[in-house]
């Protein structure tokens, strides 16, 4: 079924570790081969074999618009016939920092970087720098990237593969992250309690999203807030999934709340690859050349990914969002419904273009409870959908995504394939 797939898998894993440029993509904790894919448009996928998937991945993110949107491809091209790398400023990194200040009430300051990993990084560093503290709170199954510091106890792929979060990383360092489950702000507290001078930040994925999808509980965003208030303590909301996601200005406006650092990527480079740090003026003025924190990189605010980012951001701002979100919902609805039919637990938690899937008996709250689902259910139900023609990620942890590409088309043959599985 997929022999062109498995030949150059077999051949990659001779030349890359285990065959992939990222861990989960190997499918290993699904006991299947990785799909190579030789396009995409719109909703869809087309395999290295010519077989079509419907897809709920959307490269993991980043495709809000869809696959080749034709005012992004547009961009990137012309600005490709420009010259693609100039280690120099270019007018649409002014563009795009100009629309991100604009959207999200917790930015007045952006530094374009060219991942999600180095975003956080550099918040934590600006972090410390502001602070003269060391210390960092995330949360259990919480990923903000393979930066050191946030490691311990990650979600995403390091969960997936049962993979220890800290070999390589200095003890030293992995001593200075405090841990806490999501969505208990008393266990935050007591970290507050016992070391709260020398906490610098608290990091968190507002909704976390590499656990499956597990929504904040009421109250817990804010209690963030005021405990890092009153503690002098800086609040950074990871928004590599949520920006531009949830709302267009992100979760810290769906959730009417004000960090003050943010850690954006994914879809502000509309699928090439782009990371972007940012926050409040006094914090962000930190930064050099204007402050003593250093951050660089040769291909921060490259032309190509700035003009990708520009025009996906200009076209996010013309959509309905709230229509998506129906859709998304009315879709995982549906989809708990048909599962629950066939005698299986399963929940389907979603929020705006996002939604989870957990094969387990009562609501997941944390990472713990994400980690009870049926990991054998997930698996047969991962290969029988991949077999019928719809792509999910290959993963309990991971969060499925939909596009204003996807139509009504794209739903009814995702619940028709979830139909005929059998467990």
């Amino acid at each position: 079924m997929d022999d062109t797939s498995r030949i150059l898998f077999e051949k990659a894993k001779k030349l890359i570790p285990g065959g992939v440029n990222s861990p989960v993509r190997a499918c290993r904790n699904v006991d299947s081969v990785p799909l190579f894919i030789a396009k995409a448009r719109g909703s869809r996928l087309t395999d290295v074999d010519g077989r079509e998937y419907i897809d709920f991945v959307l490269s993991w993110g980043p495709m809000i618009l869809g696959h080749a949107e034709p005012c992004v491809v547009e961009a990137v091209h012309s600005a490709a016939s420009r010259g693609m790398s100039f280690g120099a400023p270019c007018p649409d990194e002014v563009a795009l920092a100009e629309e991100l200040v604009a959207a999200l009430p917790g930015v007045d300051m952006v530094r374009m970087v060219n991942s999600g990993t180095e975003a956080a990084m550099s918040d934590l560093r600006l972090a410390r720098a502001v602070t003269g503290r060391d210390k960092v709170v995330k949360f259990v199954g919480c990923y903000h990237g393979h930066a050191d510091p946030f490691l311990a106890a990650a979600g995403s792929g390091v969960a997936t593969l049962s993979i220890p979060g800290t070999p390589g990383v200095p003890a030293a360092v992995a001593a200075d992250t405090l841990l806490a489950p999501y969505n208990n702000l008393e266990a935050v507290r007591e970290c507050f309690d016992k070391q709260g001078a020398a906490i610098a930040a608290v990091i968190v994925e507002p909704v976390a999203a590499n656990m499956g999808l597990v929504p904040p509980a009421p109250g817990f965003l804010e209690g963030l807030r005021e405990l890092t208030l009153s503690h002098g303590a800086l609040l950074i909301f990871d928004e590599v999934i949520t920006g531009f996601r949830v709302t267009f200005c992100g979760a810290q406006t769906r959730f009417g709340l004000d960090p003050d650092l943010t850690v954006l990527g994914k879809i502000v480079g509309g699928g090439l690859p782009v990371g972007a740090f940012g926050g409040k003026r006094r914090f962000m003025e930190h930064v050099a050349p204007q402050g003593s924190m250093y951050q660089a990189g040769t291909l921060s605010g490259n032309p190509l990914a700035m003009a990708a980012g520009l025009a996906t951001v200009r076209k996010l701002k013309t959509l309905d969002y709230g229509a998506l979100e129906s859709r998304t919902a009315a879709f995982a609805e549906t989809l708990g419904g048909i599962l629950r039919a066939k005698g299986v637990a399963a929940q389907t938690p979603c929020i705006a273009s996002m939604f989870g899937l957990f094969f387990n008996e009562r609501e997941v709250r944390d990472f713990t409870d994400a980690q009870q689902c049926d990991q054998k259910l997930f698996t047969s139900f991962y290969k029988q959908m991949r077999a019928s023609g719809i792509y999910l990620a290959p993963s309990a942890f991971e969060t499925g995504m939909v596009s204003f590409a996807h139509g009504d088309d794209d739903f009814a043959r995702a619940l028709e394939a979830a139909n005929k599985v059998n467990f």
